[in-house]
């Protein structure tokens, strides 16, 4: 039977719980709601920021002063001759093409290889497995600087260098893309397997009916980050790359330091010209990239 002091027991916890509720992360109070907000102007601010300064300076006329005492966001005379100046000099089309296919490679590889691999790691029962994941992890610890010569010097055996794909090539299958795939494919409860399995599926039926259908979200994100890394690579198109026709955007557009010296407004229209594509593939998966981190639910 419980008493009066077992009765109370609850009431004495909840009013526990509701004295250390946060003010500002819990529950829509007024100070909560000035942090929230305080926090997310500070985080638009420091990632937005930088890219409408940019923007707001290639759309500047020679007439307007850069480097003002008090800056001006918003130019007195816009102008597109900047963007017009980066066509001229470089051929921004044929750089951008390039990074394009590079990117593509990227992409297509990883998300072949990596949802392969991570299938066959959080699904299938082999031996070694466990030793396999180990090893994996060890190599996040090594920067990339450390592998870059090994990696150029089997490029280079393989007569890839000066070429496209001796670029993509080290790309095609990220370690932590790998590790994105298991973790999503091991959040699928294993009783659909079993009824697959007593149903007669396959290995490769089981991917593509259960696998794929409930890890789009984190693909997503293997493919936006997976293009933005090849995108943005500088160091590595660099060392494979010597023919000035094969450039890289972001190697071609190093150029433009040396074109437009003393210009921020050129070299500001060829930072915007090369963030299009980001932007653009961003936009398109934004569905799914959200859903990244909620893979593996039960739908009914």
């Amino acid at each position: 039977m419980l008493t009066v002091t077992d009765r109370a027991r609850p009431a004495v916890h909840a009013k526990s719980r509701q004295r250390h509720r946060s003010p500002v992360y819990d529950a829509p109070t007024p100070a909560g709601v000035v942090g929230r907000y305080t926090a997310l102007i500070f985080m638009l601010l420091v990632s937005v920021g930088p890219m409408l300064w940019q923007l707001s300076t290639s759309l500047k006329s020679p007439a307007e002063d850069v480097y003002a005492t008090t800056p001006r966001l918003l130019p007195e005379h816009p102008t597109l001759e900047n963007y017009a100046k980066v066509m001229r000099q470089v051929p921004v089309l044929d750089f951008a093409s390039n990074s394009l296919l590079v990117a593509v490679m990227g992409v297509a590889g990883n998300v072949v290889f990596a949802t392969l691999a991570g299938f066959a790691l959080a699904r299938l029962r082999f031996r070694g497995a466990k030793l396999l994941i180990g090893l994996l992890m060890a190599t996040l610890l090594l920067p990339n600087e450390a592998t870059i010569i090994s990696q150029f010097q089997t490029v280079n055996n393989l007569g890839l260098t000066n070429t496209l794909f001796g670029v993509a090539l080290p790309g095609l299958a990220g370690t932590v893309n790998i590790l994105l795939m298991r973790n999503a494919f091991q959040a699928i409860p294993r009783e659909m397997d079993d009824a697959a399995i007593i149903d007669g599926a396959t290995a490769w039926q089981r991917l593509l009916h259960i696998g794929l259908p409930a890890v789009k979200g984190t693909m997503a994100i293997i493919a936006v980050m997976t293009f933005i890394g090849a995108w943005d690579d500088f160091l590595w198109p660099l060392l494979v790359l010597q023919d000035p026709g094969d450039l890289t955007l972001t190697v071609g557009l190093a150029y433009l330091d040396g074109h437009f010296a003393g210009d921020p407004r050129t070299i500001a229209a060829g930072l915007m010209i090369s963030l299009v594509p980001i932007l653009v593939l961003f936009v398109v998966l934004q569905r799914y990239f959200f859903r990244g981190l909620q893979e593996g639910g039960v739908k009914g």
